[in-house]
C-alpha cells in the first residue's frame, strides 16, 4: 500500500465534504454527543461506522481483539466509564463477527505467547458453555456459536460494571449483543434477555 495515497485520499475526502457542506468540519469539531457506545473487534474487515451507516460523531467506538470486555482491562473499563458517566450514551452495543481470528485462535491449543492471557478469556467462555458447544458436531457451526456466546459473555461483563448497573436500573441505558456476518454483510441481533441475566447475576455482582 502506498501510504502517500492515504494523504491524497484524505485531501479528496475533505474537498467532497466541504463541497457538500461548507460548515461540516466546524460543526464536527463543535460537539461530541454520541448516543451509542460500540464495542467491537479490531479486525480490519469490520468497520463499525460503515456497516451501520452512521456519520462521524454518532458512535463512540472501542475495538480490540475479539471484542472483549475483561473486567481487569483498564482500557475497556475506562471507555465504558467515560461513555456512560460523561457522554451519557443511551445504548451500548457489543458486536462480534463470524470468522473472527481471535475466537478461532482461542479454540486451538497453540501457545500464542503474549496473546495467551487475552485469549484465555475466550477459552473461559468455551468452558462455561462446554456442554452446548461440544454437542455441535460441525466445527464451523461450533465456531460461529462460540462467537455468539462470546458476545453474550462480554455483555455480561459490561453489566457487571457499577456505571452500567445504575443506568440499567433507571432504564436510561440499553445493552445489545450483535454479530456481523462477514459473508453476507448482515448485522444480527442476538436478542439476549438482559433483564433475565441481570436477575441471575444481581445477587453476586450488584453494586449499590
Amino acid at each position: 500500500m502506498d501510504l502517500q495515497n492515504i494523504f491524497r485520499n484524505n485531501q479528496q475526502w475533505i474537498r467532497e465534504k466541504v463541497h457538500t457542506d461548507p460548515a461540516y468540519f466546524k460543526e464536527l469539531s463543535a460537539r461530541h454527543q454520541p448516543e451509542i457506545l460500540y464495542i467491537g473487534c479490531a479486525d480490519s474487515r469490520v468497520s463499525a461506522e460503515e456497516m451501520m451507516g452512521v456519520r462521524p460523531g454518532e458512535v463512540f467506538v472501542h475495538r480490540n481483539i475479539a471484542n472483549m470486555v475483561p473486567n481487569t482491562d483498564l482500557s475497556s473499563m475506562s471507555v465504558i466509564h467515560f461513555a456512560v458517566e460523561h457522554l451519557r450514551v443511551k445504548h451500548i452495543i457489543v458486536c462480534g463477527h463470524y470468522y473472527c481470528n481471535g475466537v478461532k485462535s482461542a479454540m486451538q491449543s497453540a501457545d500464542l505467547g503474549i496473546l495467551n492471557p487475552w485469549l484465555r478469556n475466550i477459552r473461559d467462555v468455551y468452558r462455561i458453555h462446554k456442554t452446548e458447544l461440544n454437542s455441535i458436531a460441525d466445527e464451523e457451526e461450533r465456531y460461529k456459536r462460540l462467537v455468539e456466546l462470546n458476545v453474550q459473555e462480554q455483555c455480561i461483563n459490561v453489566m457487571k460494571t457499577p456505571e452500567v448497573q445504575k443506568a440499567f436500573n433507571t432504564k436510561t441505558l440499553f445493552l445489545h449483543g450483535w454479530v456481523f456476518d462477514i459473508q453476507s454483510g448482515k448485522l444480527i441481533d442476538l436478542k439476549i434477555d438482559f433483564d433475565k441475566i441481570m436477575e441471575n447475576i444481581r445477587e453476586i455482582y450488584r453494586i449499590e
